[in-house]
């Protein structure tokens, strides 16, 4: 293949579409315009992103896939949001991926842009098995402080998946109430595709609910913080006082 008379804009266009790379790639390093060598460049940084990418979607999978291996074709992973802020429940997602499904990219909810959240939630949605997401408010974390009202959201997300786990990753904790195996896993969101998913699903499911409350209590500005205790949240909360919403628990400090 030679590429010395095609332009390099024809060249990248190319390089998207050609189906046999390999040829194009031996004609882009013997072509010594200083554009092609930069498309080449890019290209393999852009491969490199992608191999590795890949090899943590695989190291993600490692306990999903032992588990598959020893008979638990339903492997649930269970993770929460919403311990920190001062006002909105404590929200948890237990998911149920196909054996052998791979999502690339999927990752600890908090290392994702919004858009790739909600990109994920949709792919996570039409493709598990089950998804069930459990809550607990203001009030009753008031009640029984955030710690228990997190296991409490997280044996609920459990009980509302339609087909019902062999077993649970969870992250960081451990549920004594569930009656199935389960293995808790320090950075879970980071180390099991499952559990990662589970965070996806809890972050966008509490994140679209602060929106909507957004609307109710617009002083607040929910839509930007969710409920974290930011400069902005605090402020207002002294200039306006707590919200049906807020947690009274968590005001010591601030009122």
């Amino acid at each position: 293949m030679d590429i010395h008379n095609i332009s390099i804009p024809e060249v990248r266009r190319m390089l998207r579409e050609e189906p046999n790379t390999e040829q194009l790639l031996a004609a882009m390093e013997a072509d010594s315009r200083v554009g092609v060598q930069k498309l080449l460049v890019k290209y393999d940084r852009q491969q490199e992103a992608i191999r590795k990418q890949r090899e943590k979607s695989e190291a993600m999978l490692a306990e999903e896939r032992r588990l598959w291996a020893e008979g638990y074709a339903l492997v649930g992973g269970v993770d929460e949001v919403g311990r920190g802020p001062l006002a909105g429940p404590v929200v948890a997602a237990c998911v149920i991926l196909p054996p052998g499904l791979v999502i690339d990219g999927v990752d600890d909810s908090k290392k994702l842009t919004a858009g790739k959240r909600e990109k994920f939630y949709d792919i996570i949605s039409g493709k598990a098995e089950a998804i069930g997401v459990g809550m607990v408010g203001p009030e009753r974390i008031d009640g029984i402080n955030i710690y228990q009202a997190t296991m409490e959201a997280m044996f609920q997300a459990v009980k509302a998946c339609r087909k019902a786990p062999q077993y649970v990753l969870i992250d960081a904790m451990h549920l004594k109430s569930l009656s199935v195996p389960q293995l808790s896993i320090v950075g879970g969101d980071g180390k099991s595709q499952s559990i990662a998913a589970a965070s996806i699903i809890a972050k966008v499911t509490r994140d679209r609910m602060m929106g909507k409350l957004a609307e109710t209590y617009p002083q607040y500005g929910f839509e930007q913080h969710k409920g974290y205790g930011t400069k902005q949240h605090v402020e207002a909360i002294r200039q306006y006082g707590m919200s049906p919403i807020h947690r009274r628990s968590f005001m010591k400090k601030i009122l």
